[in-house]
């Protein structure tokens, strides 16, 4: 079990994405927007930004069988299995069209079968921003 406390957020992400490309089911250690700890094992599909720069991991609950989304802040700690995944994810969403205004508007998106160093690039770079 690893500690999200004890390394890097860049670390974590590299984890988790390493385990999101083998399909190894990830056990978190969640606490809920109402301060709750709560335990899960999730099969990530995919890890995306949000429009207000949080970090998502988004998973399948084995428990419930349907798609969830955690903040990467609030990750406490997680564990990567080395079996395979059981549930069937949902179909990648299509991106829509959004009106854009100010000065500048970016949108940052990648399939889930872009290549790791991709991801982790694309990533490090949001957490830096």
């Amino acid at each position: 079990m690893r500690h999200t406390a004890n390394e890097t957020s860049t670390n974590t992400l590299i984890r988790l994405i390493k385990a999101l490309d083998a399909k190894h089911p990830v056990t978190i250690t969640y606490i809920k927007a109402d301060g709750t700890e709560t335990i899960r094992t999730v099969e990530l599909y995919d890890i995306v930004v949000s429009s207000a720069g949080d970090i998502l991991l988004k998973g399948m609950d084995r428990d419930s069988q349907e798609a969830r989304s955690f903040r990467l802040d609030r990750l406490v700690s997680y564990t990567a299995h080395r079996t395979a995944y059981l549930i069937e994810r949902p179909a990648a969403d299509e991106p829509k069209a959004r009106p854009t205004h100010g000065l500048a508007s970016v949108v940052v998106l990648y399939p889930v079968d872009c290549p790791i160093a991709a991801r982790v690039e694309l990533l490090a770079d949001a957490l830096a921003a």
